[in-house]
């Protein structure tokens, strides 16, 4: 015998906004307006570049700019797979991003954190094949740690976007 019963179905969209479940993007909704409104920091290389890219794909571009959004990058790489003979053949991409967002009128920090990820790649191969391992990896990991920090914002937005 089935457990599902169609009055759980029914009623669950009434538990949800009991709880004060709001959907984020909905008219009206925390980060509904957030869309366009927040400047990231210019890159100043290649992780910086992805990161920013990634953020404004979620965020939108910046046209009415209430907000700005500055970070710290910090990565690593350590070896983690090494054969017999002290070859290093995969490496862990460790990244930190230290991020605030700021009012851009009066200068306050409004929210912000540290968000951490990792990546793998293979070093096996050409060198060719290794620097393109190597790049796409710090690729995903920016991306990754771009999701985190919209998430937050996304999390946050009742509290700092009024």
């Amino acid at each position: 015998m089935s457990s599902f019963n169609r009055r759980s179905l029914i009623l669950m969209p009434l538990a949800l906004a009991a709880c004060g479940f709001q959907p984020a993007y909905a008219p009206g909704g925390p980060a509904a307006g957030i869309s366009g409104t927040i400047r990231v920091a210019d890159p100043t290389d290649k992780n910086g570049f992805d990161l920013v890219e990634r953020l404004e794909e979620r965020l939108g571009r910046p046209s009415a700019i209430k907000f700005d959004l500055t970070y710290s990058i910090k990565t690593n790489a350590t070896g983690v797979a090494i054969t017999p003979d002290n070859a290093i053949t995969r490496y862990n991409l460790n990244g930190a991003i230290d991020w605030a967002l700021i009012d851009r009128s009066s200068g306050v920090r409004l929210t912000g954190g540290a968000v951490k990820s990792f990546t793998s790649y293979s070093a096996t191969g050409s060198t060719v094949a290794g620097l393109a391992a190597q790049e796409d990896a710090s690729r995903r990991l920016m991306r990754l740690l771009a999701d985190q920090i919209v998430t937050r914002l996304l999390a946050t937005s009742a509290h700092w976007n009024s």
